[in-house]
């Protein structure tokens, strides 16, 4: 392969004069109407790359060849962003009928699509055990904030305006404590215990010094060490005793699949996040959807619009205005109704049997991954995981490899590397994820890879230290480059 074309810049390849397009001419020259304004127009052309259409070509597509995905090779942190997305459910999400359809047409005319709106609400209920669900949220964070929205206006309606503090776990998602002050509420750290668990000791404290201020108390379940919180009915008796509200942050929903339901564990609001447990990668920022659902009695405080069937259920409608206690619009229409789209196709693809089986196994992969990787890396943690699970770096620290450089020789193997340095309650962290969805042969091949790089490490740790090396990028200076990030390219003439 021509180096030059792989590891160049489109700008290095430029000479002056090439050209691989062309413009059709102006129909409107000669009219002045149809002129832009002096002030809009450049004195100077525009700095842009000047190349023929074969290097396009070439350059992108080799590329192109660097991106990895769930389709390129297995992903260990897969639930959290690369969790296999089926083709079908693309399919489905191009096909004319919805991707041509324009979110202000009446809705007579897009019928087919409210009814998946309709439908998906239905779904999600059910397989939370809550009452109602909004597809607004955008995202993730969007659907944390809109929740809290929900809990702060439910306290608001009963005059109760001096709930603005929320508990949150040490071990809670980065953007739970952002998304409280967001929202205007100060967050209550509750400790862990030695096992990875809520420390309910520190949590009673908590509750019996600022009870009458606590909103809620938000929880992600299994949490961020693949734990199950076994203390949620203690909890829960806990929070609604001081008048408090329960969060569920549903970002772990994947292993909770067709093993128990939010609402059943005494959750009063939750938000899912679509594109993680139904199958829509969003891995480099996007696309995402966040929807969030109520208890029963909590519905008026949802968001608005809705969709809401007729007195005969003959037809759907979009509704805005008939709620007095809605919190009103929280984003453009519906949220997003491609990813929407994916989730609702994998849902039906999978039927009420199969989706029962979707938290068990990705239960079974990440145990086994533990159990056959627990003697090279070490487990500060040895109880039963749920869907990941977290090591603490190399079983061995006398080599000085670092979690950092593990991930960094996977990438020398094809695998992709897993969530490092998070959560935060050890000091090497290394989180592994691997979904209902890979294959024993799959889960094998990258558990064989794991013992290579320990091994490695304990014989040659240089070798690991120093990766990757098979990639057209070695090791960057992060540092470097958050502080003083480069965004643009000095044009320069290749002659």
């Amino acid at each position: 392969m021509n180096n030059r074309l792989y590891g160049s810049l489109i700008f290095e390849l430029s000479h002056p004069g090439r050209r691989g397009y062309s413009l059709p001419r102006n129909s409107f020259e000669g009219y002045s109407t149809h002129q832009l304004p002096a002030s809009l127009r450049r004195a100077d052309d525009a700095q842009l790359p000047e190349c023929d259409e074969l290097t396009v070509v070439r350059h992108y597509t080799n590329h192109s060849a660097n991106n990895f995905g769930v389709n390129n090779g297995f992903y260990p942190l897969g639930s959290c962003t690369m969790k296999y997305n089926p083709v079908i459910d693309e399919e489905i999400a191009a096909m004319q009928e919805f991707s041509a359809l324009h979110p202000m047409q009446p809705a007579e005319t897009c019928q087919g699509a409210l009814e998946v709106y309709y439908s998906m609400q239905t779904l999600l209920a059910e397989l939370t055990g809550l009452s109602e669900f909004t597809l607004n949220p955008c995202a993730g964070a969007h659907g944390e904030l809109t929740g809290l929205m929900v809990i702060r206006a439910y306290h608001n309606s009963r005059g109760d305006n001096a709930r603005t503090k929320v508990i949150i776990p040490d071990s809670a998602h980065g953007t739970n404590p952002a998304s409280a002050a967001v929202c205007g509420l100060e967050v209550l750290e509750v400790k862990s215990t030695a096992d990875g668990l809520v420390d309910l000791a520190d949590l009673k404290r908590i509750v019996e010094a600022e009870g009458t201020q606590v909103a809620g108390m938000m929880m992600t379940n299994p949490n961020t060490l693949g734990l199950f919180e076994k203390d949620i009915p203690a909890i829960a008796q806990l929070i609604h005793g001081c008048g408090g509200l329960m969060y569920y942050d549903g970002a772990n929903l994947n292993p909770m699949l067709g093993a128990c339901r939010p609402g059943d564990m005494g959750f009063d609001v939750m938000h899912i996040n679509l594109h993680k447990t139904f199958a829509t990668p969003h891995g480099g920022g996007g696309p995402g959807s966040g929807p969030v659902g109520v208890r029963q009695g909590l519905e008026p405080f949802l968001p608005t619009p809705r969709v809401v069937a007729d007195v005969n259920n003959t037809m759907l409608h979009v509704e805005t205005g008939e709620y007095e206690q809605a919190l009103g619009s929280i984003g453009q229409f519906f949220g997003n109704f491609a990813v929407v789209l994916r989730a609702y196709t994998y849902i039906l693809s999978l039927g009420r049997e199969n989706i029962k089986l979707v938290g068990p196994l990705a239960t079974l992969n990440a145990n086994y991954i533990k159990e056959q990787l627990k003697d090279d890396y070490k487990l500060p943690i040895g109880s039963l995981c749920k869907h990941e699970f977290v090591f603490d770096g190399l079983a061995d620290k006398s080599t000085g490899v670092t979690t950092m450089d593990v991930a960094k020789r996977l990438l020398d193997y094809g695998y992709h590397a897993p969530t490092i340095y998070f959560p935060l309650l050890f000091h090497e962290s290394l989180m592994i994820e691997p979904t209902e969805n890979e294959s024993k042969e799959t889960i094998d091949g990258f558990i064989s890879v794991m013992r290579t790089i320990a091994r490695e490490a304990r014989e040659t740790p240089d070798v690991v230290k120093q990766a990757p090396h098979n990639t057209p990028i070695g090791r960057v200076d992060d540092v470097l480059a958050a502080r003083h990030p480069v965004v643009t390219f000095k044009q320069m003439n290749n002659e």
